[in-house]
């Protein structure tokens, strides 16, 4: 079978797990965004005006609770068949009506995926002889979800959780040895990125591809990274560093930024100085993450298509015809924003990241 270049495929809705095709017909724009920090969230605007069953009179739509309701569980399923994809699973926790002049009223949902709960659940807690791993277990069981936890760490005697939302808690231990947040049902994952799975795409500039933007930047780029603090039981100071051997696993080809840096404009070293170290395990994890993060910024894009149901935080992205350094793989999508209206239909907004230039740049 011949397959379309261009598609219009209307997003389809489950409320509670049953599929209402008047949402369908009614939708007028929707949007759905997620980052690297977790948390998908929805928002969906429908046309409110429709009429009564006997089609005596006009009624506003959407606002008795009958389909839209606080806490009901709203699903999306984007694409054409049979490349669709169910691109958001979560519970709506605001409406929205709005009316103007000449203008038929509008009904909004907003829905967040299963980190809401995290988001709204703020506790003072500590936790003693730990690991993240550990933290995300518990976290995960006061929540009634299964842990699914792989990022290197050190291990710490003491972790506080100071007037902290869950998710806020979560995000600032995963941040400092650059893991990532998200939820698949009722499982809270809690990875490094090269142990996240995700789709793998190509993306032609001037056909799938409609739009992109692409930069190479020494600015935040460093050849090392300084850690140091206070070991008291050893009674002993802490100084650790990273360098450009952290950034190599994830390098498929290319010159990284910390080498080119080097070329460029020689030694340039950065020291993390917001977190005191308390032991050398902590010191050496902290360095290799900061190395990460800058190194892994070094080439930035952003773009659009013209629909990529499929395209997840995570996905491994290839790019052609967008100038010989920024082609080819090694590229991972960051954040993503699907979007549906009825002039341009389906809408995929990415960025994307990856450590090196190729060759002969």
């Amino acid at each position: 079978m011949t397959e379309a270049l261009l598609t219009f495929a209307a997003p389809i809705f489950e409320v509670d797990w049953e599929v209402h095709d008047e949402l369908t017909r009614d939708i007028q724009r929707l949007e759905i965004e997620e980052t690297t920090a977790g948390l998908r969230t929805l928002s969906a605007c429908w046309v409110a005006q429709g009429a009564t069953p006997d089609s005596s009179e006009q009624r506003l739509l959407y606002l008795d609770g009958a389909i839209l309701d606080f806490g009901k569980k709203i699903s999306v399923t984007l694409g054409a068949a049979p490349s669709a994809c169910r691109v958001f699973s979560g519970w709506i926790s605001a409406l929205e009506v709005s009316h103007q002049e000449a203008h038929e009223p509008e009904v909004v949902a907003f829905a967040e995926d299963g980190l809401m709960k995290l988001r709204m659940t703020r506790r003072m807690k500590t936790y003693t002889d730990v690991t993240d791993a550990d933290i995300v277990a518990a976290i995960a069981s006061e929540h009634g979800l299964t842990p699914a936890t792989d990022a290197d760490g050190p291990s710490h005697d003491v972790v506080q959780q100071w007037n902290q939302s869950d998710l806020a808690f979560l995000r600032e231990r995963a941040a400092r040895i650059q893991a990532e947040i998200w939820i698949d049902d009722t499982t809270l994952n809690f990875k490094s990125r090269d142990r996240r799975s995700g789709t793998e795409l190509t993306l032609v500039a001037g056909n799938h591809l409609i739009a992109l933007r692409a930069r190479a930047d020494l600015a935040h780029q460093r050849t090392r990274i300084h850690v140091s603090g206070y070991d008291a039981s050893t009674r002993d100071t802490i100084d650790e560093d990273a360098g450009p051997d952290a950034i190599q696993a994830e390098i498929e080809s290319g010159r990284s930024g910390p080498e080119i840096l080097q070329r460029a404009f020689g030694e340039r070293v950065s020291y993390r100085v917001r977190e005191a170290a308390l032991k050398s395990g902590e010191a050496s994890a902290w360095a290799r993450a900061e190395m990460l993060r800058r190194a892994r910024r070094f080439v930035v894009v952003s773009g659009t298509t013209r629909g990529s149901a499929e395209m997840v935080v995570g996905s491994k992205v290839t790019l052609d015809r967008t100038g010989a350094p920024f082609d080819g793989p090694g590229y991972y999508v960051t954040r993503i924003r699907h979007t549906y209206d009825l002039v341009n239909g389906l809408r995929t907004h990415f960025d994307a990241e990856r450590p090196t230039l190729q060759e002969g740049a």
